[in-house]
This record gives C-alpha cells, sequence and structure tokens, in this order.
C-alpha cells in the first residue's frame, strides 16, 4: 500500500477513483488474510492431516491412488483461477482446458502420494518431468508458452495448498524411516507439473493467437459508489468459494462418517475453522480482484509511459519484494516448515529467501515486458539451475524449495504483478500473450534457486558448526576411542 501511493504521488499519477478502489480492496485483504490464516490453521491443516493418515492405514494401494486421484481433479475443477486462465487461450473450450488440466493435477498427485508411500526420492522425478516439459515446449505455439507455465502457479491457489501440504504429513507420519518428514514436502511441487504438461499437450491439438483485454476501473464520482462496486461483486466470490470449498468440504464429511469418528468436540472446532477460511477468502479475493486488477494495470501503464521506463525493472523488483509476505499460502508454508524440522529451518529465514526470490523474478519479468525476449531464455537456465541444485541440498530443502514455488505463485501475483505487467506491456506496444503472461512462472521458479541457496549456506554452517565443537585435537581414531570394551558389549550414548 504505501509503496503505491508513494508512486502515486511522485511519479505515477493514478486517478482518484482506482486509488480509492485500491486503498479499499487492501483493507479488505488484510481482513481476509487474518480471517484465512485463522482458519487455515484450525481446519485445512488438520483436515489434511487425518485424511492422509488414515488413507495409509487402510493399507490398500489402489484406493489411496484412485483417491488421490479424484481428489487432485476435484479441487483443481473448484480452483477459482483456473477460470481465469480458461479465458485467456481462446481458441481452446473452456471445460476442455478446465478438466485436461484437473487430470494433470489428478494424475501428478497420485504419483505424488506413491512416492511418499516408496520413499523414491523427488529430485528425479523433478528432473525427469521437467525435461519432458522443455522437449514440449519446443513443439508448443509460441502463445502457448507463457500460459502453460503459468497454470503450474495459478492451480496451486490459496484454499487447495493447505490442504494438499498436510495430506502429505498425514501420509508420513505413518512411516516410521528417518527421511520420512522429508518426503512430506514435494506434494505441491508435483502437482504444479500437470497443469503445464496438460496446456502444452494441448497446444499440440488447438492453434491459437491470444487475446487478451484489459480490466479497467469504473468511474467513480462518490464513497457510495465505490461501496457498491465492492457489494456487487461481494455475491460472485461468495458462490466461487463455497463451489471451492464443498468438494474438500464434502470429501472430509465422507471420510468423518465412515472412518475418521472424530469427537464432536474436535469436528466442530474444524467446522468453525472452515467458516473463518471462508470468509477469509471471500474478503481477501473480493479485495484483490475488484481493488488491485485495475490499480495494478493502470501503474504498470503509466510507469511504462514515462520516458525512463527502465524504472519499471527495480520497482517492479521492491514490490516483489514485499508483495509475497501478503501470499496467503506462504504462512501456512512457512508454519509447516518450522514445526517440521524443529525451527532449523526458521520461518524468517524463509520469508526473506522467498521475497528476495520473487523480487528477482519481478525484474526479470518487467525486462521481457520491455525487450520482448521470450520467458523460455529465463526458464530453461532457470531451471537447470534449481535441478542442479537438487545434488548439493538436503532432500527436504529441494522438496519446500519445489513447493514454496507454487505457494509464492497465488493470488496477490495474479491479481496485481500480472496486472501491472499487462498494463506495461500496452503502453510499450508489445504483445501480451506474450510478453506479459509469464510472471506467475517466473515467481514460481525463483524461490526454487533461492530456498536451495538456503539450503547450501544451512549445510555449510552446520559443517562449521561439527568442525568447531570436534576440534582437530580431540581427533582420533574410533576403534582406539573403544579399545576397552567388549566386541558384544552394549554402549549407550
Amino acid at each position: 500500500m504505501v509503496i503505491v501511493l508513494i508512486l502515486s504521488f511522485l511519479i505515477a499519477p493514478l486517478s482518484p477513483d482506482i486509488m480509492v478502489e485500491f486503498m479499499t480492496g487492501a483493507v479488505l485483504v488484510i481482513i481476509g488474510m487474518a480471517f484465512f490464516s485463522l482458519g487455515a490453521e484450525v481446519s485445512m491443516t488438520p483436515m489434511g492431516e487425518r485424511v492422509g493418515g488414515n488413507l495409509v492405514k487402510t493399507k490398500k494401494l489402489w484406493f489411496i491412488i484412485g483417491t488421490g486421484f479424484v481428489l487432485g481433479m476435484m479441487i483443481t475443477i473448484s480452483e477459482p483461477d483456473l477460470q481465469v486462465l480458461a479465458r485467456q487461450v481462446p481458441s481452446v473450450p473452456n471445460m476442455v482446458l478446465i478438466l485436461s488440466v484437473a487430470l494433470g493435477v489428478g494424475l501428478f498427485l497420485a504419483i505424488a502420494l506413491i512416492r511418499i508411500l516408496v520413499g523414491f526420492a523427488l529430485a528425479p522425478l523433478l528432473i525427469l518431468f521437467y525435461l519432458l516439459i522443455f522437449l514440449l515446449a519446443m513443439l508448443a505455439p509460441a502463445d502457448f508458452l507463457a500460459v502453460a507455465f503459468d497454470s503450474g502457479g495459478v492451480t496451486t491457489g490459496p484454499m487447495t495448498v493447505p490442504f494438499i501440504m498436510a495430506l502429505g504429513v498425514g501420509i508420513s507420519a505413518i512411516r516410521n524411516d528417518r527421511h520420512a518428514e522429508d518426503d512430506s514436502f514435494g506434494l505441491v511441487a508435483l502437482c504444479s507439473i500437470g497443469p503445464i504438461l496438460a496446456v502444452l499437450i494441448l497446444s499440440l491439438v488447438y492453434q491459437t493467437e491470444g487475446s487478451f483485454s484489459p480490466e479497467i476501473g469504473r468511474n467513480i464520482a462518490t464513497s457510495v459508489e465505490v461501496g457498491q462496486l465492492f457489494f456487487e461483486a461481494t455475491p460472485d466470490y461468495m458462490k466461487e468459494i463455497a463451489v471451492s470449498l464443498l468438494p474438500i468440504t464434502v470429501f472430509f464429511g465422507l471420510f468423518q462418517m465412515f472412518s475418521l469418528k472424530l469427537e464432536k468436540k474436535t469436528l466442530s472446532k474444524i467446522l468453525i475453522g472452515l467458516v473463518y477460511t471462508y470468509i477469509g477468502l471471500v474478503l481477501f479475493l473480493t479485495g484483490a480482484n475488484v481493488g488491485f486488477i485495475p490499480a495494478g494495470n493502470a501503474l504498470g501503464t503509466v510507469l511504462a509511459a514515462l520516458p525512463y521506463s527502465w524504472i519499471l525493472i527495480p520497482l517492479g523488483m521492491l514490490i516483489g519484494y514485499f508483495i509475497v509476505k501478503a501470499e496467503p499460502a506462504v504462512y501456512v508454508l512457512m508454519k509447516q516448515v518450522e514445526e517440521l524440522t524443529d525451527g532449523a529451518i526458521s520461518g524468517k529465514a524463509m520469508q526473506i529467501s522467498l521475497s528476495i526470490g520473487v523480487a528477482v523474478s519481478v525484474g526479470l519479468s518487467m525486462i521481457r515486458v520491455l525487450t520482448g525476449i521470450s520467458v523460455l531464455w529465463f526458464l530453461i537456465p532457470g531451471y537447470v539451475i534449481a535441478l542442479g541444485l537438487t545434488f548439493l541440498v538436503p532432500k527436504i530443502f529441494t522438496a519446500i524449495a519445489f513447493d514454496s514455488g507454487g505457494v509464492a505463485s497465488g493470488p496477490m501475483t495474479a491479481t496485481f504483478l500480472l496486472p501491472l505487467a499487462q498494463g506495461a506491456c500496452i503502453a510499450m506496444g508489445g504483445d501480451v500473450v506474450r510478453d506479459a503472461f509469464g510472471v506467475v512462472a517466473m515467481v514460481a521458479m525463483t524461490p526454487l534457486i533461492t530456498i536451495q541457496i538456503l539450503g547450501v549456506l544451512y549445510v555449510r554452517r552446520e559443517t562449521q558448526s561439527a568442525d568447531r565443537s570436534t576440534g582437530v585435537e580431540y581427533q582420533v581414531d574410533i576403534s582406539e576411542l573403544f579399545a576397552e570394551y567388549e566386541d558384544d558389549e552394549i554402549i549407550e550414548f
């Protein structure tokens, strides 16, 4: 809010009606985030963990795979952001695109659950599937590329991420080996791959010349009209979120009736949490969509029209650094990482790493808007670096990093950063579908690198700490250390 206000008063004048819409939307976003964070903590996370744990207890592999596939499809079809994506690919029927993406997510959620059960490493799977993605990208029309990669971040929204992540925790909790906690992460990472593959495969069947029509603010004369603007939009988002939450709620209800049978007190707490989640998402998405999209478009248009349009790059990085703090699902990820690692990976370190990653990605996206460089020139080297780092860091950092990519590219990116790039692209006379789309994909990519660099630093710090605690003067041959004991003697540490 502060950044936009300063820019509007100094170098990027915005009309009063757009500013009032933005400020009203920002207030709703703040209140919505508070409700959502509370609701996710007391409902979505416990639901996912209990369903995951209960699935494994059935000991029926076909049932676990089938349930994961159906659940992935149900969650994706009801994801509100997927409707936005479907409208950007005009030559593909909306339902064809939605069902294809849903099939992709369902398939990869099933693969992710199998991976946790058998303890298969995440890195080889990621390398295999991203190689497949970039091979298909070479064959896909240019108009499909940015939208395809954006789809990976769009379909892992703020409502589905807490449930999917908790599902992984619940399933891995049944395993007793030392890598179980590490393998609980990675579900979001794999589920982000399905939509990209689905859209790229569709590009080989359908031909498109993508179209785009920017959303602009209405001319508002009075404060009452501002209120009407938000009140008119609220019922639509109430309906959207109700439809989105319904499949998960029904799914959990069936598990409760036939298997879980939780106590009334626990169940009532989860239901109250669902109400909080619903209220939070309605307020958040109403504020973000109604208030932020016109402001982002207008700000991008004004900045790109300045004689020094290069200023878009540092300003975009500044906005990107702070905007990730407003992504609702980021807090869910940070809290879960802190809990599962017993504070070894702090939430603050995670947030700083994500902020730096998103700042870099927005800066690179603004360079794309100004120059028209293809998104592949950034994505291919970025993923090569990210996949290369998987060989240097502990498994848990790889899983958290690839999860964080899907988490960071949430509704704030879609409702402010993407319109900012679109407005700038229109002012520069560029191709919006090719040059502006891809922001979500860039935001989803850079955290993969920054979080794994955090892992490299973590390993180095642990090694140095071990060296200091051991000390050269204390290093002895292990056989000498225990020479006084018998071969079959039990030694307690």
